[in-house]
């Protein structure tokens, strides 16, 4: 089936040709209008019978789409890493709301907290769910390799300055892909005593209603040097709790009397 973003044209056997306005990917709903009415319209894709203007049925899936752009950019990320461009470093971390993530790609000097800004190289997924591109002239539902293709015509200035090794991170990031991708990604953030980020590295699902897994991930490599002396102490201390209280059945210690 093809994509389906604002601006597609679409057919309603009630209505006849109209154009969407906004698409939720989350709950199936979108806004068209038809003809010359300047109000909009509520339909939901899986009953009112909406079609592609060329009468392809629009089917809702019933299983949840991605939630957030963050798994499709790791995966763009990697390819630029290996093709040399290894100066590109993807900072991703959660809104107010908790409900959706921020995402930010930046190149250069890898500084987690000072990190340069450049037009359509940041997003969110609170924007992603209603029109499902990057920002830089992507369509919904490109592939790795188109994501890329675009961004080099988009930015071509930008994308240079990652050329550039850093072995460290790009080792980091290929096995952070590798144990996450396709269905998890990573998220960052700021450590603060209110909000403590837990010892490991934080992975949030891609899809709701999705699987709970654990992932024992470390941070990126400089990671330590945004985190306050206080907050340094907390995860040492964290790294040297042992548990003396609890003894497996399965353990035969030798008593000597």
């Amino acid at each position: 089936m093809k994509v389906i973003a604002p601006g597609t044209v679409i057919f309603q056997r009630h209505r006849g040709f109209g154009v969407l306005t906004a698409v939720n990917l989350l709950t199936g709903w979108v806004s068209a209008r038809f003809g010359d009415e300047k109000r909009v319209i509520d339909l939901n894709l899986s009953s009112d019978e909406v079609q592609f203007a060329d009468g392809e049925p629009i089917l809702f899936r019933r299983d949840p789409p991605e939630r957030m752009p963050h798994a499709r950019l790791m995966a763009m990320v990697r390819e630029l890493h290996q093709a040399g461009y290894q100066r590109l470093y993807l900072y991703s971390w959660p809104k107010a709301s908790g409900l959706h993530w921020r995402w930010h790609l930046f190149t250069g000097s890898r500084n987690w907290m000072q990190r340069p800004l450049r037009e359509g190289w940041y997003g969110s997924g609170a924007d992603y769910i209603f029109n499902p591109v990057m920002g830089w002239g992507d369509v919904p539902g490109a592939s790795t390799a188109e994501l890329i293709a675009a961004l080099a015509r988009f930015d071509p200035a930008g994308l240079a300055q990652a050329l550039g090794r850093d072995e460290d991170h790009t080792a980091w990031f290929s096995s952070v892909c590798d144990a996450l991708l396709p269905g998890y990604a990573y998220s960052l953030g700021a450590d603060t005593p209110a909000a403590p980020l837990p010892y490991f590295l934080p992975v949030i699902p891609m899809r709701a209603r999705q699987t709970e897994q654990v992932f024992e991930l470390s941070y990126p490599p400089g990671w330590d040097s945004t985190w306050s002396p206080d907050s340094l102490a907390r995860r040492h201390q964290m790294r040297a709790i042992v548990r003396h209280d609890v003894i497996p059945g399965s353990w035969s210690l030798p008593i000597e009397l």
